[in-house]
């Protein structure tokens, strides 16, 4: 059975992904994989990092076991941990590891967001940082076989960062917000 905050996680996640990385073109291959229902949204009742990686690694697992075109996938939102990002951004290395120790390493890549995500040598409340703004810290498990297409069909995708920073600097702090996507706590 799901929970309430679970279910709410999900939406609110979903509210995000439709609103901003969708929406605001942030990810152009996004949108396809979200119309077919290919994106798993797992959400995670962890409250300490170990139980998180253990959800993980039952994710890695389950998205693997499955075919691309059941699930391309998969969104781990943990909204009861890691709400410190630099915390989050160490657990990573613990995440990356078990990607590896799996093997599967060139199967699956590993990219992250959080409510308080801070690239390097940015303030933190440069809007920039917000193209990696969830509404809940989040793993998202891709598969690289899928990178590998969509860079085929997206030759420009090494344009995509840059194309991102300056879709945030437009949108400023105040088109963010009226997106209503949850503000981080």
């Amino acid at each position: 059975m799901t929970s309430p905050d679970s279910l709410k996680a999900q939406r609110e996640t979903q509210h995000w992904m439709e609103r901003a990385v969708i929406g605001l073109n942030l990810c152009p291959f996004a949108k396809a994989v979200h119309v077919k229902g290919l994106v798993h949204f797992a959400v995670s009742p962890a409250t300490q990092a170990s139980e998180l990686l253990a959800d993980l690694r039952a994710e890695l697992d389950a998205l693997v076991a499955c075919e691309p075109d059941q699930r391309e996938t998969t969104l781990l939102i943990a909204p009861h941990c890691l709400h410190d990002f630099l915390d989050f951004n160490d657990f990573l290395d613990s995440a990356e590891r078990m990607i590896r120790k799996r093997q599967l390493e060139g199967v699956i890549q590993l990219a992250s967001f959080h409510p308080h995500y801070q690239f390097a040598d940015t303030e933190a409340d440069d809007i920039t940082n917000f193209t990696n703004r969830s509404p809940y810290p989040t793993l998202h498990l891709l598969r690289e076989s899928s990178i590998d297409k969509a860079v085929e069909a997206f030759p420009q995708a090494d344009a995509i960062f840059e194309a991102n920073m300056k879709t945030m600097r437009d949108l400023g702090p105040d088109g963010w917000r009226a997106l209503g996507i949850k503000a981080a706590t």
